[in-house]
């Protein structure tokens, strides 16, 4: 089912995992919609203007209304298309989904961004990899099928897709080891099968110049922290 394109907008940067997000949950549901790519370091007076509190991507548009918070917006986007549903029905099951894609982003998420930033600090940096870790292997525990949504793609398969594409990427960087195949093997199997599935390859950046890019900014960071 298409739209307009013209009705829906996402303000995003390429490489965002909770861009990314976004541009799943829209591809499963066939939406046409206008990608507006934001200067983070320069932005612009409509993100300002549409995420004023925040003021941070991704922010979708809507017939002119906007909505900021990745899962708020692929919430939104599940109710107002209804076809390929990304939350189950189930109240309770919806409210199980809900909790454990805010865990992905307070407990994995979170701390491994810190992690990054902690590279004057090895106490911090061990601290936030450490609650990372723990947080990793409950979601290990919590993986009993293909994806997290069962068979086919849910709401925390699209909120794991820091663990499954950004992690790789931000351990390389950064210069840390937290997520590998050895320790959390149903995690590994997982982030390969839903790198590979259909609609998330077309939405995901080649990998090797964002890394090139991920580099560099942390290059900066460490020198201006010096």
């Amino acid at each position: 089912m298409a739209t307009n394109q013209n009705e829906v907008k996402l303000f995003g940067v390429v490489g965002s995992p909770f861009v990314m997000g976004v541009q799943i949950a829209l591809k499963l549901k066939g939406i046409e919609y206008e990608f507006v790519e934001e200067d983070l370091q320069n932005k612009s007076e409509l993100l300002l203007k549409y995420n004023p509190i925040y003021k941070k991507v991704p922010v979708l548009v809507h017939k002119e209304k906007p909505i900021p918070e990745s899962l708020v917006i692929i919430e939104y986007i599940d109710e107002t298309w209804k076809q390929n549903p990304i939350l189950p029905s189930d109240l309770y099951q919806k409210a199980l989904v809900r909790f454990w894609s805010k865990f992905i982003q307070d407990k994995i998420v979170a701390p491994l961004f810190k992690a990054v930033h902690a590279f004057n600090n090895e106490k911090e940096r061990a601290k936030n990899l450490a609650e990372s870790s723990d947080a990793l292997q409950i979601l290990e525990n919590e993986l009993k099928d293909k994806f997290f949504g069962g068979k086919d793609i849910g709401l925390v398969d699209i909120a794991a897709i820091f663990v499954a594409f950004s992690l790789p990427l931000l351990q390389e960087t950064a210069g840390f080891n937290v997520f590998t195949a050895e320790k959390y093997p149903k995690i590994y199997n997982w982030s390969q099968e839903f790198l590979n599935h259909s609609i998330v390859k077309e939405i995901v950046p080649a990998r090797e110049p964002l890394l090139v890019y991920f580099k560099a900014r942390y290059e900066i960071l460490v020198s201006a922290s010096k």
